[in-house]
């Protein structure tokens, strides 16, 4: 998708690009590696051009102390049981790099879902969110609703996000369709 392409499905150019956890916890042998993770990788880097100043890095962390629903989570995933300085926590390259050289900010939370005080210190409260990243039927999921709820405008650029498979990527996007206006799928 190309900034003329956004412009015309009415993207702001105020809007913040949110790379929502590419990270390298989701690649290789993983058991949470996504398969199509380079193609959303591509997709997200043809991107950040259009977005330099209004780019927002996420990732996604184990609590130090699970909690709640969490517990019996992690007693499934005890491998990410590790601290947030780990290198499986790390976001892949190029955005690593290029969060760190265009000084974007990185919001970690411990939950999937992204929006809440650390994203809107950033965008705001009622900003234009254009999502992309990984998992789309987990956390870019869970971000889009709650910032939708929230009352933000909801972007979704599919050809740079990528599911746990594709029929998982494609019922994600399909359930996030379901919230137009609020969210709308590009």
């Amino acid at each position: 998708m190309s900034a003329v392409d956004l412009a015309v499905a009415g993207v702001p150019d105020d809007a913040w690009l949110v790379v929502v956890d590419m990270q390298e916890v989701f690649t290789g042998d993983s058991p949470w590696a996504t398969p199509r993770y380079v193609h959303a990788a591509a997709g997200i880097e043809r991107l950040l051009p259009r977005f330099t100043g209004r780019t927002v890095f996420t990732r996604f962390v184990a609590p130090e102390h699970p909690q709640g629903a969490w517990v019996p989570y992690y007693r499934d995933w005890p491998f990410a049981l590790v601290p947030d300085t780990d290198p499986v926590w790390d976001l892949t390259e190029p955005f690593r790099t290029a969060a760190a050289d265009r000084r974007d900010p990185v919001v970690t939370e411990t939950t999937f879902g992204k929006w809440g005080t650390g994203l809107q210190e950033v965008t705001g409260d009622h900003p234009h969110l254009v999502l992309v990243g990984v998992s789309t039927d987990c956390c870019v999921l869970s971000t889009a609703l709650a910032a939708a709820d929230a009352g933000a405008t909801v972007t979704i650029v599919a050809d740079a996000c990528a599911g746990a498979s594709d029929d998982d990527h494609e019922r994600a996007l399909a359930a996030m369709r379901l919230y137009a206006p609020l969210i709308t799928v590009v």
